[in-house]
């Protein structure tokens, strides 16, 4: 029998989180809760923030509210707006890190290339880039789906003598001010740079393959007597959460419920934003041709008086490839600019494994999703996949709230499991195959009656069509579902029966790992 011994034990741990975005900071605040001290977080980048802190394009601002868009235990009460830009959300993430003391739990510059999990010890070795091992009894994957930037495939791109960057990767250095920009892709990302940049360069051309269903942004900066309210009386202000909470829910079903008569409302007032285009034929090329909600539904009410203005040309024939000048279209068309810019999206990961992940004999995540796709029960658990967590797994992704909603609900229920199999001394947990096939069955027996699988091609839906992204409830549906951990939904393993003179390694493991949750604790 392999020693239950940590393998290293300068790199052993009780749990380890990949990522340090939105999801795996709470991860590590709800083990702190749970008094599980001997964690670690790992993040590729240099600091905490995930998408936040990679996303500093102008106009870069969350579509949530930020009353919702923020942990429920963390109020701020100096948002500057309702809806907040990408810096200071990127600054309540780092505060959130600083006032929970994650700090010293952080291990920056580890890119997590590979794991696997060793049955006998009931341990994960995490492979990090840099060659660097870590063992922990519990491995975490808090890694987000808003990861990695979708650079299309043009032909010729080395060819082009000017700057080419993305919006996720955005170059400060490059000047854009009375220069001809293009700008590839009318998604979430488009619709906020292209009012921020429009009045600064000379010529905006906006290449659209699909035109988005687009709302109003109802959006004020919040003034000085509505902070000071929330500071003096924290009700007030999770009053309001509550209630924006709420709405969000009510249109869920206007949104996501295919042919509902909420459904058409919705769909009424966003023709009612799109009139705002005074120019007939330029309003039909913004005009959808899918149902609401079928893709991502944007909002913005500075996009539209953006692209009527005289610099801009919406330019809808697809994209050839570059030229030493610009770009070349389809339709052999020469687009002269002198910077590109790709508002192109992410490679979205939520239904592929983070890195490569080796579960109970020698099984991999990607073989066990390469066919029949991503499934997890509930989005965080796997079957097979002993001792190891999703956050943001397949099917959590929300079409019509706060994401924090559905990961804070995550982050209590694995600290649940967590302490579950510490208090247990267990060797795993492992959730059973019938009750994740069942649950699976069910979320995709919903997905029928939504709008996501109404017939337009998004990034929701898999190659076989089916849609592993989002979840086709209520967040609060959601979140009630992960309320409490039930070990009896687990396959259990515990230790091997040893000779007496082998049972020292047993007691040393408690013994070490007890003692670097003192240590942690201090």
């Amino acid at each position: 029998m392999t020693s239950p011994l940590p393998h290293c034990a300068e790199h052993s741990y009780d749990v380890i989180v990949v990522g340090s975005g939105f999801s795996g900071v709470n991860m590590g605040i709800g083990l702190k809760r749970a008094e599980i001290a001997n964690f670690l977080i790992l993040e590729q980048a240099d600091e905490v923030g995930g998408t936040w802190r990679d996303n500093t394009y102008p106009g870069c601002a969350c579509d949530v509210p930020s009353q919702l868009y923020s942990y429920s235990f963390e109020p701020n009460p100096d948002w500057s707006s309702v809806f907040s830009g990408s810096a200071e959300i990127q600054a309540y993430i780092q505060r959130c890190a600083e006032k929970y003391c994650l700090r010293p739990h952080l291990r920056f510059g580890q890119t997590v290339v590979s794991a696997r999990f060793d049955e006998d010890a009931g341990l994960w070795t995490l492979c990090t880039a840099g060659q660097l091992t870590y063992s922990t009894r519990v491995l975490v994957s808090a890694v987000g789906g808003l990861v990695t930037p979708s650079w299309p495939e043009f032909a010729d791109r080395e060819a082009y003598t000017g700057p080419v960057m993305h919006t996720a990767r955005w170059n400060h250095d490059v000047d854009l001010v009375g220069k001809r920009v293009a700008v590839i892709g009318t998604g979430a990302s488009a619709i906020q740079v292209v009012p921020a940049i429009q009045a600064r360069v000379a010529q905006l051309k906006l290449f659209q393959r699909t035109a988005p269903w687009i709302l109003p942004k109802f959006d004020r900066r919040l003034r000085a007597s509505t902070k000071t309210l929330f500071r003096r009386l924290p009700l007030a202000q999770r009053a309001l959460r509550n209630a924006i909470l709420a709405l969000s829910e009510l249109v869920f079903a206007p949104m996501v419920i295919l042919d509902s008569p909420l459904q058409k409302g919705l769909e009424l007032l966003a023709r009612n934003n799109l009139w705002q285009v005074r120019n007939p034929a330029l309003r039909r090329r913004l005009t959808p041709s899918f149902s609401i909600g079928c893709k991502r539904v944007l909002i913005s009410s500075d996009y539209y008086p953006a692209v009527q203005q005289p610099n801009v040309e919406l330019i809808s024939d697809g994209i050839a490839g570059f030229t030493a000048r610009g770009l070349i279209t389809t339709e052999g068309r020469e687009v002269e600019v002198d910077a590109v810019v790709m508002a192109t999206g992410f490679r979205v990961g939520i239904a592929e494994p983070p890195f490569e992940i080796w579960g109970l004999g020698g099984q991999s995540l990607s073989q066990l999703w390469s066919g029949a796709g991503a499934k997890a029960y509930k989005g965080v658990a796997i079957s097979g996949m002993p001792n190891f967590f999703m956050m943001l797994g397949p099917n959590t992704g929300p079409g019509h709230t706060s994401v924090l909603i559905y990961t804070e609900a995550q982050a209590a229920y694995i600290a649940q499991a967590v302490q579950a199999l510490l208090r247990d001394d267990l060797r795993y947990l492992s959730v059973r195959r019938e009750v994740m096939a069942a649950y699976h069955r069910r979320l995709q027996g919903r997905m029928r009656f939504t709008t996501w699988t109404s017939g337009c091609n998004s990034w929701y839906l898999d190659a076989h069509g089916e849609n592993h992204t989002l979840f086709p409830g209520l967040a609060t549906e959601y979140a009630l579902s992960l309320r409490r951990f039930k070990a009896e939904e687990y396959e259990s393993a515990v230790w091997a029966p040893v000779s007496e003179s082998a049972r020292a390694p047993s007691t040393a493991r408690r013994s070490i790992n007890a003692q670097s949750s003192r240590t942690a604790r201090t």
